[in-house]
């Protein structure tokens, strides 16, 4: 069963504008969206230096409530303008464009000199306004199948990996004891994986050649390992060809599902029209 889209004009152009781009006015709204993220993100990194966020505190200031203000107006034009407003505050990126800019607010009314290192921790949580800008990445839809497919082999082969580190470092465990730094097997395991992929912080050795000769196998072995799941994402990665959902720009008003044909004229998920 179809449903009338009954909503008023300026709310079908503002929905073009701010979930779609395949015209003028929604690319120049991602493009000035992208453009306040990256700067958002670079003044929360800036602020945490202390010398400059206590010489520019007020340019800091202005300019962060300017960013969450138009932020603000953004996330309650997105639930304004979509026929069913749930399905974009429960989403992924509803979410993700709530939490962006709820610290600032809490930052500013929860007061008190004893709650100023939470509400810093808080502010600081601003730095995840940078996962708004996968919706605007459209080669990240490859990414996300090709990773949801590889799940269950990556999760065999990290089971598998681990199942090595196990035995792996219980054998440094008899094989080195105490006298090499590997005083039990938890220890042991943490080594084994530092070694397994090749990271090699140092703070534990083997000293014996036996345990040399273990731990020179093992740093062989990481190698192949590390090439595993890139293998693995990389060939699901090649199958994900699809352009039609790669490059699309149709959202449902009604449903918010975005998976369709570039020249999709109805909802593969509920029926209803798209916008033209």
């Amino acid at each position: 069963m179809k449903i009338t889209d009954d909503r008023p004009a300026w709310k079908k152009r503002l929905y073009e504008i701010i979930y779609e781009a395949d015209t003028p006015m929604g690319k120049l709204f991602d493009i000035v969206l992208l453009v306040l993220i990256v700067f958002s993100v670079v003044l929360v990194m800036l602020e945490s230096i202390t010398h400059i966020h206590a010489e520019y505190y007020w340019e800091f200031f202005i300019a962060e409530w300017c960013i969450t203000i138009f932020f603000t107006i953004e996330y309650i034009a997105r639930i304004l303008v979509i026929k069913r407003p749930k399905s974009y505050i429960f989403s992924f990126y509803g979410i993700v464009d709530l939490l962006s800019t709820l610290p600032s607010y809490l930052g500013f009314f929860i007061g008190g000199k004893n709650l100023f290192f939470a509400i810093r921790a808080l502010r600081l949580l601003r730095v995840f306004r940078v996962l708004k800008i996968t919706r605007y990445v459209g080669e990240s839809n490859k990414l996300v199948i090709a990773l949801k497919n590889s799940k269950a082999k990556i999760l065999v082969f990290l089971f598998a990996v681990f199942i090595i580190c196990i035995i792996t470092g219980t054998l440094m465990h008899l094989i080195e004891g105490k006298g090499g730094g590997f005083d039990n097997i938890p220890i042991s395991i943490y080594w084994c994986i530092v070694t397994l992929t090749t990271v090699g912080f140092g703070d534990i050795a083997p000293i014996t050649p036996l345990g040399r000769l273990l731990a020179s196998l093992l740093m062989i072995v990481g190698y192949g390992i590390i090439a595993v799941p890139t293998g693995i994402v990389g060939a699901e990665y090649s199958r994900a060809t699809d352009k039609s959902i790669a490059d699309n720009t149709q959202v449902c008003p009604h449903c918010n599902e975005g998976k369709h044909l570039s020249k999709a004229e109805f909802c593969h998920n509920c029926g209803n029209k798209l916008n033209e």
